[in-house]
Formats: structure tokens, C-alpha cells, sequence
């Protein structure tokens, strides 16, 4: 069987959701750089107008981060995400056509790895951004 369950963006109200108002900003973000380029890009290019605008925007972010996977406080190995935001969220940029169960593991298993409750998966299709906000 394919890993091709998509998932649908619920709107979240509770103002009590983890980094809701970063969140926002990133999401404002990635809308603006679909508006500008739209589709048909390879995730480098998304990620560099990505940071373009973070950084335009004030945004403090690293680019491939790296997060130590420990075990009973032994360092295991290391994993790479696309982006840091504010050393709170964890951004993870892709092209495709849809949101896959596969993504919202990688980013699950991130933020395990760096101890962070908040990811945001973004997919660049040809109609629109999809967003997914993960929390741990």
C-alpha cells in the first residue's frame, strides 16, 4: 500500500495552542512566498525565499538544523530539519502533491529529537501551499 493519506488543515481556535502566534507568522510567510513564485520550484529555491522573507520579517531562524537523538543520555545519532524558527518551531518545507502520513512522522520524530511540542510541515503543490501544524 502507498503512503498516500492526505490530511485536511483543521482551523484552530483555542488561543491556548502551542506558539500560535509564531505559527501565524510563519504560515503568512509561506503564503507570501507561494504568492510570489507559485509552483514549479525545487524546495531549495522555496527554502531561500523562505528565509529571504523570515528574515525580512524579523524572524530568528536556523537553517538545517541540526537536533542530537539521544537514549538514556547517550548521543544515537542526529537528524537534519529544514528550518529552527525562534528555537520553537521546526519547519519542514516540501513539493509535491499533497500531505502525507510520512511527513507528519518525520516531523513527529523531530520534535522528539529536539524536545520542541511545535512543527509545521509546508508543501508547495501546483494549486496552493498545503500547511499541517504538528504538536508533539
Amino acid at each position: 500500500m502507498t503512503d498516500c493519506h492526505r490530511f485536511s488543515s483543521p482551523i484552530y481556535t483555542d488561543e491556548n495552542y502551542p506558539e500560535k502566534e509564531l505559527t501565524g507568522k510563519v504560515i503568512g510567510v509561506l503564503f507570501e512566498v507561494y504568492n510570489k513564485l507559485g509552483f514549479g520550484y525545487s524546495e531549495k529555491v522555496y527554502q531561500e525565499a523562505i528565509a529571504t522573507e523570515l528574515a525580512s520579517r524579523g524572524i530568528k531562524f536556523h537553517r538545517e538544523n541540526l537536533s542530537k537523538i539521544s537514549y538514556k543520555d547517550r548521543k544515537i545519532g542526529y537528524v537534519f530539519h529544514d528550518f529552527l524558527i525562534e528555537n520553537k518551531v521546526i519547519l519542514e518545507v516540501k513539493v509535491g502533491t499533497g500531505l502525507f502520513t510520512s511527513n507528519v512522522s518525520q516531523v513527529l520524530s523531530y520534535l522528539k529529537g529536539s524536545r520542541l511540542r511545535v512543527g509545521l510541515i509546508s508543501v508547495f503543490t501546483k494549486e496552493r501551499v498545503l500547511i499541517k501544524r504538528v504538536i508533539l
